[in-house]
């Protein structure tokens, strides 16, 4: 069985919480790639990437500005924002966006939205 683990990329300026979802993604089987801001993520590149979950509020380039950033790189990369500041929560930017997560959030649900999103891009859709 030589099954490829899946990229997920996390961006956040929050050590303990890169930590913390390093360990639930690499205990879930994901390759957890851990990046403290937008810029060290997109110096690093996004071609190895299979998911991107993302801190809102952030110095410099922004959870919503690195999505769209993203957007028009690699269209087809799954995108979870996150944000424990609850008044960006309740803006339209964050509901429209396809997976987003109020901190803290449910680790076994973000872990069932990262698998669906996977699946529905093996499957074209």
């Amino acid at each position: 069985m030589n099954e490829t683990r899946h990229v997920v990329a996390i961006v956040d300026d929050d050590p303990r919480l890169l930590e913390s979802m390093g360990d639930l993604l690499e205990s879930a089987g994901y390759v957890a790639r851990s990046f403290s801001s937008a810029g060290s993520l997109l110096v690093n590149g996004l071609s190895d990437l299979d998911v991107l979950i993302t801190d809102i509020g952030m110095p410099g380039i922004d959870g919503f500005e690195l999505r769209d950033l993203v957007r028009k790189s690699r269209p087809e990369l799954p995108v979870f924002l996150i944000t424990g500041r609850h008044e960006i929560a309740d803006q339209g930017r964050a509901q429209g966006a396809g997976g987003f997560f109020r901190k803290p959030f449910d680790a076994q649900a973000l872990l069932a939205a990262i698998a669906h999103a996977l699946h529905k891009s093996r499957d074209g859709g």
